[in-house]
């Protein structure tokens, strides 16, 4: 089959899993999510901003599928300094939704190499996607207008050594 006719079916195939998936509503291999998850391993980043600052956060970093699809979920707080960075293995348009999500949000679509892609506000317990407008390596959630507060925007770069 050559690769373009794959493609075309392909794709189509994907969306459908997806949806399917999605439709689960915060399901994990069958399990309902239905409180928080533990902690997870913490990782200072520095994030170098284009006036010349840098700016560090205190992430969790969701490496796995139940942790990524877990995420925030049923938190009640999250201090200004903290966030959760989701590790994706490939560069791929990501799609994020704030089922069971408490607090509101603001998330940063990260490019492989550290480059901050676009900052958008999320809503709690908003069952609409807010997707990245480009393949992206990494997502990193704050306190919502926690990135602007502290000086940081599109264009900035995270210090990703060691992920």
């Amino acid at each position: 089959m050559n690769s373009k006719l794959f493609r075309r079916i392909s794709f189509p195939l994907l969306l459908l899993f997806a949806a399917a998936c999605t439709a689960q509503g915060g399901k994990t291999n069958g399990t309902e999510i239905t409180k928080p998850q533990a902690i997870l391993e913490t990782k200072i980043i520095s994030i170098h901003t284009a006036s010349g600052a840098v700016v560090s956060i205190e992430a969790e970093l969701a490496k796995t599928a139940r942790e990524k699809q877990t995420g925030l979920m049923f938190r009640k707080e999250l201090k200004d300094g903290k966030g959760m960075l989701f590790i994706f293995e490939n560069d791929e348009v990501q799609s994020f939704w704030m089922k069971n999500t408490l607090i509101p949000l603001s998330i940063a679509f990260i490019y492989y190499d550290g480059t901050i892609l676009e900052i958008k506000d999320l809503y709690p317990n908003d069952l609409g996607s807010v997707h990245s407008s480009r393949s992206v390596r990494y997502a990193l959630e704050a306190p919502r207008g926690w990135f602007a507060r502290a000086g940081v925007a599109s264009g900035d770069r995270l210090d990703l050594g060691g992920l």
